[in-house]
């Protein structure tokens, strides 16, 4: 495989994108890593560059385009690509063509087709091929994980996933357009992840209802979306992504023949970020920790608010765990913790809602 540095040196790796994704979650959690260097940010915006320069250091090289890269591909070891989700595919097949290992930011295309069009060109290269599902790290996940590991539900017979918010007006940009050509709205948005930890969990799915809706004045995308899915092995996932959830419902609420998980909060690894902590600075407050107030609780026959249940420890978020994958995987010594495989797997459930929502019928896999 192409792309993994010299021995002992550390991994030079490009980012194309230095808005949110890029600025929030990428660039700190790369420079965060072990064996990897936070060489190049691409971004065409005078202050983002600044800005880029200002967090990593007056060293870090800033392009204007990606196509900087390209031409010195022989400098750098990894690419990763958290620009608009339209130019995911372009800049993905651009990289791989110039012998660059690639992490995209998901959705990593808009058709299930397209995805296992990139996988296959990574396959005939050898080259690495990851898409950054970052909430696999999540604590919450991460918990209900281990807790389905260790049998404490019996069987799993539903599993609830909300990613709610409340935001009743849009915000504006290319998340929130109509046009399809920007893959934005909900369903691709906060519908990825929530579809991905489903399938991580339970495994394929085959059939797929939807409804999704445009609700707030001047929105042009879906913004209230729920999906429920029937697995291969007969477990029901009710998903939900919405902007305009004036009253939040549990994150997770997974039932089983033994018992039941409930689970609410968001993980607080994006907060930390957003505020301008690092994976490398957390001394008194480690890393992906909640307080307890914040912890799940399992139990059968009553509800939280009731006192039902027996509060079960979060385990921590680990964000950085996912870009320690990837430079373990370019060093030959780990497995590709996200395979664009996995990808198009979840994009055919999300195009089946597409359709299902649009016709107003199950859609069989």
């Amino acid at each position: 495989m192409t792309g993994t540095g010299t021995s002992g040196s550390p991994l030079r790796v490009g980012l194309v994108g230095y808005g949110l994704a890029g600025s929030v979650f990428h660039a700190p959690l790369i420079a965060a890593t072990d064996g990897l260097v936070l060489d190049t940010v691409v971004t065409s915006n005078p202050e983002r560059q600044a800005q880029a320069r200002a967090e990593f250091g007056d060293g870090l090289r800033c392009a204007a385009s990606a196509d900087e890269l390209w031409e010195r591909a022989d400098e750098l070891d990894l690419i990763v690509i958290a620009s608009p989700n339209k130019t995911h595919v372009a800049l993905a097949t651009a990289a791989l063509k110039a012998g660059l290992p690639a992490v995209v930011d998901k959705p990593v295309a808009g058709t299930a087709a397209e995805a296992r069009e990139l996988a296959a060109l990574a396959d005939e290269r050898g080259l690495l091929l990851s898409v950054f599902q970052n909430r696999r790290w999540d604590n919450d996940f991460r918990t209900l994980r281990k807790l389905l590991d260790d049998g404490g539900l019996g069987d799993v017979w539903r599993f609830e996933s909300r990613f709610e918010r409340w935001r009743p007006k849009p915000k504006g940009g290319w998340r929130e357009s109509g046009n399809p050509e920007e893959i934005g709205g909900l369903l691709y948005d906060l519908g990825s992840h929530v579809v991905d930890q489903a399938l991580v969990l339970f495994g394929p799915v085959v059939s797929v209802y939807a409804e999704s809706d445009v609700r707030r004045p001047g929105a042009e995308a879906d913004d209230d979306t729920f999906l429920a899915l029937t697995h291969a092995n007969g477990v029901r996932s009710h998903l939900y992504v919405s902007a305009t959830t004036a009253q939040l419902g549990p994150r997770f609420r997974v039932l089983g023949s033994q018992a039941g998980y409930v689970k609410y909060g968001l993980d607080p690894q994006e907060a930390a970020l957003r505020e301008g902590k690092r994976p490398t600075t957390a001394t008194e407050d480690p890393w992906g920790v909640e307080p307890e107030s914040m912890w799940g609780t399992v139990g059968a026959g009553e509800s939280p608010p009731t006192g039902g249940g027996t509060p079960l420890p979060t385990l921590p978020g680990d964000y950085p765990a996912y870009y320690e994958a990837v430079a373990n995987a370019l060093r030959g010594t780990g497995e590709n913790p996200v395979t664009a495989h996995e990808a198009a797997a979840a994009l055919d459930v999300l195009e089946a809602a597409r359709r299902s929502a649009r016709d107003g019928v199950a859609v069989t896999l």
